[in-house]
């Protein structure tokens, strides 16, 4: 903030803030109109204006505004200081209350007209040096600060004041007709120029007498109020607490008490104060008079009320933020009955990212305020609370539900409700949303749990499609943990050497001579035992594991074709998976290099599968780096061909040299005795064999099982074949032991 007090604020020369006029503050805070003069000048003008005749203040109006204009210069310095020391401005609250300005409505006046002024305080206090929003913020605290000096003192002062009366009172009754004369006038002097309430009754509740700010507190005549009994002022809403103490006060159990009390104005407005009631005996120590001190304390309910709404309501669409929300499911499992039961409709917007990203964020802001206002008119119908998580997600909370066919009914509604298209600055735009739905019996679980599983959910009904709802299924959900925990798991158990490698036999079906061999990883889980590959591959893909994994599995593969290579006889080549991921590595083709130089293995010796859907989506360096394998030696081989979708031009183009038909074909061969095999798959294979014959392919038949299947497929013309009737998958020794001259091992 500018030092000096000529320079008129940036952009706001010959204006005056929004909501300010000559006469004083506009309530509107309507656009702003022109003004003349010093900036602190006009502010300190206006502030007089605004509090002037609400306190007891000694000073005529032109002195008013000199102690304001320094008290203005002061909150300048604050909002201006670097660093940022917002408790600075509990001295300026601490000076009002030292001048007086202790009145009705004086904090929230102030208040008022700093809101009204901040865009040209914020001009003068950063000179365009940091953002409104950080500004803003730093108001607030100013704000904060301010009102927390003004409290203190006002609270300070009113123990004083009370301190006074009391020891008045007790003079009064001691001293002589003389003293009790000087007590009283005295006392009457504080009585009537306190700026505190202060009413005086008997113990039968009775109003005695009262001073000229409770009269104005309350908007009464001082003469209204005599006479009434205090029980006149008593509010439904009131805690119980406050007259249980005002009867042991009355009784002479009590001395004293306090309180935070709410009254009603003559005009019926609400009067928020803190009440201080204390108990003066007789000589003879009896109870005799009741004397009430009454702070109001409006302006700071009101100011602690906007602030606890601020903290708990979304600052753009108005709706209970996670903090709210969370304060109430958590209300919800604190005391939970036998037969109580809590719903979750958690929904999150479909595509909202696109309108974002092609409207920009002001039309996505404009589109998220329109659809939590038709979502809260449907569901505040229902009786239910919705929040805004953040983002684009929100959250509906069924207390008391009936059953999921409620939550069930609410969440089609809330889909219903999104069907008409909302009509933003000049788009029409068509919203859906995805629902997770939870509902259970409350007891037994929490509110964390409630909230993951509802989360869960949503991502399953995200997954499955747009615009639909999906309930929560305890069975899926421990299927997906179970699976998640394996993934967890999965790093160490690399580390340690849990994954294993077994071999299948590729075998020629003319003379059953064995070509090749498959390796095939195992994971060995110290609690779960072997876990096969169609429970972890997968996970491994997700996860990015699959590179290290699959360079782990070559390179024990190739390992042990060297070490079959050195027993002598037929030497086969050994068929490692490779997965999608892998062929997106830039270094694939130095690391097999590096693996082929580091085991002695011959390329020949090493063959690549890729699935049939795989290996067609393969281009750009995936295909060029199939391309280098092929070029080395490597075989590049088809696994599952017939289950994909295979462009034969495409196909052509290949550097692949082996087709391996898919079991789900070869399962129809099966046949027995008398019983024929599938005439349809019999077709099938034929015209693939055919077809990889055309291209120069040999073909290899996977899941074979029966003789029969063998059979049929050597008379088809398949070139080997691969399943449990020739060998289970095994360790790396019954490979040797098929090489050493063993036909087949069942």
């Amino acid at each position: 903030m500018s030092s000096h007090a000529d320079d008129a604020p940036s952009g706001a020369a010959g204006t005056s803030p929004a909501g300010l006029t000559a006469g004083g503050l506009n309530p509107t805070l309507s656009a702003p109109v022109p003004y003349a003069g010093d900036a602190y000048d006009e502010f300190a003008r206006q502030w007089a204006h605004s509090v002037q005749g609400t306190s007891y203040v000694p000073l005529p109006l032109a002195d008013m505004q000199v102690y304001l204009r320094d008290l203005t210069r002061r909150l300048s310095s604050a909002l201006g200081s670097e660093p940022f020391q917002p408790h600075e401005a509990r001295s300026i609250g601490e000076a009002l209350v030292a001048a007086h300005f202790t009145g009705t409505g004086t904090l929230e006046r102030t208040f008022a007209l700093i809101g009204a002024w901040w865009p040209v305080l914020r001009e003068r206090a950063y000179a365009e040096r940091h953002d409104p929003d950080a500004y803003l913020l730093r108001l607030i605290q100013i704000q904060g600060a301010l009102a927390a000096g003004y409290a203190e003192a006002l609270r300070t002062r009113t123990l004083h004041e009370q301190q006074s009366i009391h020891a008045a009172v007790l003079d009064a009754r001691e001293l002589t007709e003389q003293a009790l004369h000087t007590s009283e006038a005295r006392f009457r002097a504080v009585f009537e120029q306190s700026g505190l309430g202060i009413a005086i009754g008997d113990v039968d509740g009775v109003i005695l007498d009262v001073n000229p700010a409770l009269a104005q507190m309350f908007g009464f005549h001082t003469d209204d109020l005599t006479g009434r009994q205090v029980r006149d002022f008593m509010l439904a809403d009131d805690p119980g607490h406050v007259w249980q103490w005002y009867e042991e006060l009355v009784r002479g159990e009590r001395e004293h008490f306090s309180a935070e009390k709410r009254y009603l104005r003559a005009d019926g407005e609400p009067l928020w104060t803190h009440l201080t009631v204390s108990l003066v005996r007789d000589t003879a120590g009896h109870p005799e008079y009741q004397v009430a001190m009454i702070e109001d304390v409006t302006d700071r309910h009101r100011l602690y009320t906007r602030l606890r709404h601020q903290s708990q309501h979304d600052p753009l669409t108005g709706l209970p933020n996670r903090a709210l929300f969370f304060d109430r499911l958590d209300a919800v499992f604190a005391a939970p009955g036998d037969a109580d039961r809590v719903g979750l409709c958690y929904l999150d917007l479909d595509g909202f990212k696109v309108v974002n990203d092609s409207l920009g964020h002001d039309v996505g802001d404009q589109l998220l305020i329109a659809v939590a206002r038709r979502l809260d008119a449907y569901v505040s119908r229902a009786g239910h609370l919705i929040a805004r998580m953040g983002g684009d997600e929100f959250v509906v909370l069924v207390e008391h539900s009936a059953g999921t066919g409620q939550v069930v009914a609410l969440a089609e509604g809330i889909l219903g409700a999104l069907r008409e298209p909302f009509r933003i600055r000049g788009h029409d735009l068509a919203v859906t949303a995805s629902i997770g739905i939870v509902e259970r019996p409350v007891a037994g679980t929490g509110p964390a749990d409630t909230m993951r599983a509802a989360d869960i959910t949503l991502y399953w009904a995200k997954s499955g499609g747009r615009g639909r709802w999906t309930v929560f299924d305890t069975e899926r959900n421990d299927r997906e943990v179970a699976r998640y925990t394996l993934s967890a798991e999965m790093p160490a158990a690399l580390h340690h050497g849990e994954f294993d490698v077994d071999y299948q036999p590729l075998v020629s079906l003319a003379d059953g001579a064995v070509l090749g061999v498959e390796a095939l990883v195992r994971w060995r889980h110290p609690r779960q035992g072997l876990i096969g590959p169609d429970r972890f591959i997968g996970l491994a893909e997700e996860t990015g594991l699959i590179v290290p994994l699959g360079m782990y599995v070559l390179e024990r593969a190739c390992r042990e074709a060297r070490r079959w290579r050195d027993l002598g006889g037929p030497v086969p080549f050994v068929s490692v998976n490779l997965a999608e991921r892998q062929c997106h590595e830039p270094g694939l083709v130095r690391q097999v290099r590096r693996v082929l130089a580091e085991t002695g293995l011959e390329p020949e010796r090493l063959q690549f599968e890729l699935t049939e859907s795989q290996i067609m989506a393969t281009d750009g360096g995936p295909l060029e780096r199939l391309r280098e394998l092929a070029e080395m030696g490597v075989r590049i081989a088809i696994d599952d061909f017939g289950t994909g979708y295979s462009n034969l031009a495409y196909l052509r183009r290949l550097p692949v040299c082996e087709l391996k038909i898919a079991g789900s074909f070869v399962e129809g061969l099966r046949g027995s005795g008398d019983a024929d095999p599938d005439p349809v798959d019999a077709r099938i294979v034929a015209s693939l064999v055919d077809l990889a014959h055309a291209l120069g392919l040999t073909v290899t038949a996977e899941g074979i099982e029966t003789a029969a299947q063998a059979e049929r497929l050597r008379d088809i013309g398949c070139d080997a074949g691969q399943g449990w009737y020739f060998s289970r998958p095994g360790p790396a020794d019954r490979i040797a032991t098929l090489l050493d001259g063993v036909p087949r091992v069942r």
